[in-house]
C-alpha cells in the first residue's frame, strides 16, 4: 500500500526482508559484499548494475535511510554521512572549486563558518555574507563566478528565516544551486527542495535522531547533482555507519510524533519567556513578534523546538541562569529529548569574533535553549526558579 503521509512512509518504508522475514529491519555491519561470479563484480564496478559493492559506497542500512528520507523531503535521491559537518564539507567540496564564489547567510553553524574562512578559502573559494532579515541585498552580492547560495533557515543560533521561495527564484534567475541546511526544521516542517532548492542538507545527529545518540548527516537532492556528491564522497571517505544509519531510520519512524511535542513545548516556553521581565528578546518563528513570522508560517508546518533568547544584564545573568537549571542539560547539542540550554557566544559560536557574533544577533546574554519533551509544567518551573 502507498501513502503520502508523513507518519506512514518514515514507519513503513524498509529494506526488502531477508529469507528470516524480520518484522524490523536488521543491522547489517558488514564493510564488503560478495559477488556471484567475475563478470557481476565488473557490472557492479562499472556502474552497469545495481548492488552493494563497499560499505564506504553505500549499504542496506544507509540505503533505507536515505530512501526514507527522500520520500519525505521530496528528493530524488541523496547520500549519508558520518556527521552534519561532513555533509556541509561534501557538499562544498562536490560542488566549488578554485574561482567559485559562495553567498552564504552570515548566520550559519560555526563550524560552517570555519570552512568557510580557513578550508575552502585556502582552496580559492571566496564568499559573501548576507543578512537573513535583509534579502534586498542578496542580489547586488551575486558575481559571474557565483555557483552557489547557502542559507541555514531558521538559523543558529539566532532564528532568523529568510524567504525560500524568494531564493528558489533568486538561484533560478542566475542558474546557481541553492542549498539549504535544513537541520532546525526537519522534513516534517519545512521541504525547501518544494521551494527550488537545488540541495537540502541534514545534521542527522539533531532531531533526526533525537535522543542524543548517534551522528550523521544526509545531503539531498537530484539524481544528477547526488551523482556528484557521490563521486566526491566515495574518495573523500565520509560515510555513515550501518549501525549509526540502522539507528536513524528506525528514529525515522517517530519523528513526527517528536516534533508536535517539541514545537508545542517551545511555543509555550516562547510565549512564557516573552512576558518574564528578566527576559530581553525572545526569538521563536511562531511567535507573531518574530520579524519574519509572516514567511515562517508560509514555509514551515510549525515554529520547531529552539527558542534563542537575551538575558537581562550580560554574560553574568546568562551563566547565574544557566547554572541555576536543575533540569536543563548544559551541552552543546540540541534536538534531544531532554531540553538544554546553550550559550553560544562561549561554546559553539566562540571562535566567531565578538563583532561577527554581533552581526547574526548573538549577544553575550544569549542563550539558546533546546525544548525536550518533558512536561512542559516541568520545563517552565526549572525556567522560572532558575531567573528568580
Amino acid at each position: 500500500m502507498k501513502s503520502e503521509n508523513f507518519e506512514t512512509i518514515a514507519i513503513r518504508t524498509q529494506t526488502e526482508r531477508s529469507l528470516h522475514k524480520e518484522h524490523s529491519s536488521p543491522i547489517y555491519l558488514t564493510s564488503s559484499y560478495k559477488f556471484d561470479d567475475a563478470e557481476e563484480m565488473r557490472a557492479l564496478f562499472a556502474n552497469e548494475k545495481e548492488g552493494n559493492v563497499y560499505s564506504r559506497y553505500s549499504n542496506p542500512n544507509t540505503s533505507e535511510f536515505i530512501e526514507k528520507m527522500c520520500l519525505l523531503e521530496g528528493a530524488e535521491d541523496g547520500f549519508a554521512t558520518a556527521t552534519g559537518m561532513a555533509a556541509i564539507f561534501t557538499t562544498f567540496g562536490a560542488f566549488l572549486k578554485n574561482g567559485d564564489h559562495l553567498v552564504s547567510s552570515r548566520s550559519v553553524f560555526g563550524s560552517t563558518h570555519q570552512l568557510l574562512t580557513n578550508v575552502f578559502s585556502n582552496w580559492g573559494v571566496t564568499f559573501d555574507y548576507a543578512d537573513l532579515d535583509k534579502p534586498q541585498d542578496w542580489e547586488a552580492l551575486i558575481k559571474p563566478n557565483t555557483k552557489m547560495i547557502f542559507v541555514e533557515t531558521p538559523s543558529n543560533p539566532g532564528i532568523d528565516i529568510i524567504d525560500l521561495e524568494f531564493l528558489g527564484n533568486l538561484a533560478k534567475k542566475h542558474q546557481i544551486l541553492l542549498v539549504v541546511d535544513n537541520c532546525f526544521a526537519t522534513p516534517y516542517l519545512q521541504q525547501p527542495i518544494k521551494f527550488g532548492a537545488h540541495i537540502s542538507i541534514h545534521s542527522a545527529t539533531k532531531y533526526i535522531d533525537g535522543q542524543g545518540r548517534v551522528l550523521g548527516g544526509i545531503i539531498l537532492g537530484t539524481k544528477e547533482l547526488i551523482a556528484d556528491a557521490i563521486g566526491f564522497a566515495r574518495h573523500s571517505g565520509p560515510a555513515l555507519s550501518p549501525f549509526n544509519a540502522w539507528i536513524l531510520s528506525k528514529s525515522l519512524e517517530t519523528l513526527a510524533i517528536r516534533m508536535d511535542r517539541h514545537c508545542e513545548n517551545a511555543l509555550k516556553v516562547a510565549e512564557y519567556l516573552e512576558k518574564h521581565p528578566k527576559i530581553k528578546l525572545v526569538k521563536y518563528p511562531f511567535l507573531p513578534s518574530h520579524p519574519q513570522y509572516t514567511i515562517a508560517k508560509k514555509q514551515m508546518k510549525q515554529g520547531g523546538g529552539i527558542v534563542t533568547i537575551v538575558v537581562e544584564g550580560g554574560i553574568e545573568a546568562a551563566r547565574k541562569f544557566m547554572d541555576g537549571l536543575q533540569m536543563f542539560s548544559i551541552s552543546a547539542n540540541l534536538a534531544d529529548t531532554r531540553s538544554i540550554a546553550t550559550h553560544p557566544a562561549t561554546s559553539t559560536h566562540s571562535k566567531l569574533t565578538e563583532a561577527q557574533r554581533n552581526e547574526v544577533g548573538i549577544e553575550q546574554g544569549s542563550i539558546r535553549l533546546s525544548i525536550g519533551l518533558e512536561h512542559i509544567n516541568d520545563i517552565l518551573a526549572d525556567i522560572e526558579q532558575a531567573l528568580a
